[in-house]
């Protein structure tokens, strides 16, 4: 294994992909199922090649034709990524879709792709499916990913349809090869129906294309010995092409799950993964709540060490030109605050190194003691989360992009790490600033200042990893580009050292009545640093002022010191109520940074919290249209009354 060169695979398609890395890493373990703590079940990229020709083959029999829409709905397993094999196999497209899809969702997909053969992974997705099933005539076969499931009569197991196509390949048929040779650059590998978070779902087209210049251009060194732990939804393209990318580079990807990370953090001790801000910040009130609960020497030795480690960390960014500038520095500003970081960094050196060493480190271990990097997307990391992680030395990459762009555009490389932005554009992306009222290109411009930098507006790009569109949407997909750049929908802006920084969703935007516009997720996040504040939404659009929406966290108010408080109980307690109110007053005001137009003038306590598949996307950003849609009642009464109550 050592010997294996330490570059990644290149190809023109996935298939081709796959078929050279079964040859290039041949019985190393390409993925890993969890059976128990400290006991995977691997399968070698050898193994995994050839299971997914003889699915493939078995598929082609039941009459799957090449570029055909194939259903493959279901949560991380190694019959997943099989199935995903043996669909690329066939020259044929997924659609991809978790287990929590509801059902006006997997009708509409399901009619909407016209799929005639569709991956399930439970029974309790078959049966639901097979509820559907009249209302779908172009369905024909429904197959089942579970092997301890029991099937319906008239539905398919996947080992059986395996078994076939292995007779048929021992017999001497060849027609998966025929497929495999005959996939273009240009055919679509995915048909993924966005969640989102506005609007119906829609179908973005992504080709072998799009991704194979994902693997190709995301930035880092990887090789065989790497370990990536998989634990976002499969199904999303963001795991998707981590997954693929570790493919590349021979790494091996082990299924873990929400449940289980802690404890497969440690033992599996990942040199990298994907990872959702969620995430980090559950890890960030793991952490503190161990060191609240600890010794008081061990605090005080804590609080020292990540003291050190942030002024060492600060200088180090200034002195790499590193830090994150909005703002152009004038070079006697630079020559001012030169010698103070140097002699800073000097001094904190030695010390840093003895804490770094004997209290950072406890730290570290709690993410596996191994991981080299994670990148972090499908939603802004807050900025606190950002520094404390990468202070304490767990580099978080934070990355950015959409469904539509495959999905990266920029991510922050180790060597360029600039905490608060989500580094350059990859390789082969362009990227440019608009103004969203009047259109004119603000970056890069060479008729304005520093030609452009630090201007806020809409972000677009342009690159190979730009979907094809919008399945039977021809409307939606032209008004989604402008003059060939994909619109984003995002404001940004460029910084001085040339990385991209996220200010907010331009569709987001809360736009008062005095005609100011408000972006809610910085106040949103401000919120939720918040020990009292689970979740919440800042609304207000056509109003005078702003209100938000409230979930309390259960577990910081208890009963009886044990059991937590039920949401119910929560939003009619006035205690409660005048605690967040405090909250809202101390982390929303002027003397925070925020301006008058931006404060919050009235809340209510929801009586339940926001859920994953129904007011959350599956990496937990909030459908804004779902919840107005929800809460409308409560939204009405936050400003047909002045004073706050609960519900």
């Amino acid at each position: 294994m050592q010997n294996l060169k330490n570059e990644r695979i290149v190809a023109n398609n996935l298939a081709g992909l796959y078929q050279k890395a079964a040859d290039r890493f041949d019985t190393l373990p390409a993925f890993a199922t969890r059976e128990k703590a400290l006991q995977w079940k691997p399968v070698s990229f050898r193994e995994l090649y050839h299971q997914g020709l003889d699915l493939a083959t078995g598929l082609i029999d039941l009459g799957v034709e090449a570029r055909d829409h194939v259903g493959l709905f279901g949560d991380n397993r190694f019959e997943w990524i099989l199935s995903d094999y043996a669909v690329q196999f066939c020259g044929a497209a997924d659609v991809p879709r978790g287990r929590d899809v509801s059902d006006h969702e997997l009708e509409y997909i399901v009619g909407h792709a016209g799929i005639k053969v569709c991956f399930v992974e439970t029974e309790i997705l078959q049966n639901r499916l097979l509820r559907l099933k009249e209302r779908l005539p172009a369905l024909r076969h429904i197959i089942v990913l579970d092997p301890k499931a029991q099937v319906k009569e008239g539905v398919l197991k996947l080992q059986d349809i395996r078994d076939t196509g292995a007779r048929l390949r021992n017999e001497g048929d060849t027609r998966v090869f025929a497929r495999i040779k005959d996939i273009r650059p240009d055919d679509l590998f995915t048909l993924i129906y966005t969640s989102g978070t506005t609007g119906r779902p829609k179908g973005v087209m992504l080709t072998h294309a799009n991704m194979i210049s994902q693997i190709a251009n995301l930035p880092g060194i990887h090789n065989p010995n790497d370990r990536t732990l998989s634990v976002l939804p499969i199904w999303h393209v963001f795991e998707r092409v981590i997954e693929m990318y570790t493919i590349s580079f021979g790494g091996c990807t082990y299924y873990s799950s929400i449940q289980s990370l802690g404890e497969d953090m440690i033992n599996v001790e990942p040199t990298f993964m994907a990872s959702a801000p969620r995430l980090w910040e559950k890890i960030h009130e793991k952490i503190r709540k161990n060191v609240k609960a600890s010794h008081p020497v061990r605090q005080v030795l804590f609080h020292i060490a990540y003291f050190l480690s942030r002024q060492y960390r600060v200088s180090m960014s200034f002195l790499g030109n590193k830090y994150l500038a909005i703002k152009k520095k004038q070079w006697w500003e630079l020559m001012l605050l030169f010698p103070f970081h140097l002699i800073r960094w000097l001094i904190v050196l030695p010390w840093y190194g003895f804490f770094n060493a004997a209290v950072l480190e406890r730290i570290r271990l709690s993410a596996g003691g191994s991981l080299a990097a994670t990148i972090s997307g499908g939603g802004a990391l807050p900025i606190y989360i950002d520094r404390f992680f990468n202070y304490v030395g767990i580099p978080v990459l934070e990355g950015y992009g959409l469904t539509e762009t495959s999905p990266v555009i920029s991510v922050r490389p180790k060597l360029n790490l600039v905490v608060g932005t989500v580094g350059p554009p990859i390789h082969e992306t362009e990227v440019r600033i608009v103004d969203i009222d009047t259109g004119r290109v603000l970056y890069p411009n060479k008729d304005l200042a520093y030609e452009g930098r630090s201007m806020r507006g809409e972000i677009q790009v342009r690159g190979p990893q730009v979907m094809a569109g919008y399945y039977k949407e021809e409307e939606l997909t032209k008004n989604a580009f402008q003059n060939g750049w994909f619109r984003t929908g995002d404001l940004g802006m460029v910084t001085h050292n040339d990385c991209l920084k996220i200010l907010g969703r331009s569709k987001a935007t809360i736009v008062l009545s005095s005609g100011e516009n408000v972006e809610p997720e910085p106040i949103e996040m401000r919120l939720q640093q918040s020990q009292y504040i689970d979740q919440c939404m800042v609304v207000g659009q056509d109003q005078k002022s702003l209100g938000v929406l409230i979930v309390p966290a259960p577990e910081a108010f208890r009963h009886d010191g044990t059991r937590p408080a039920s949401y119910e109980d929560l939003a009619q307690s006035k205690e409660v109520s005048r605690i967040i109110r405090q909250e809202i007053r101390k982390l929303i005001s002027v003397s925070n940074g925020f301006k008058n137009h931006e404060l919050i003038r009235d809340f209510r306590l929801l009586n339940r919290s926001f859920r994953v598949g129904h007011e959350l996307t599956n990496l937990f950003k909030v459908k804004r249209h779902v919840v107005a849609e929800q809460f409308n009642d409560v939204i009405q009464d936050i400003f047909l009354n002045g004073t706050s109550k609960t519900i």
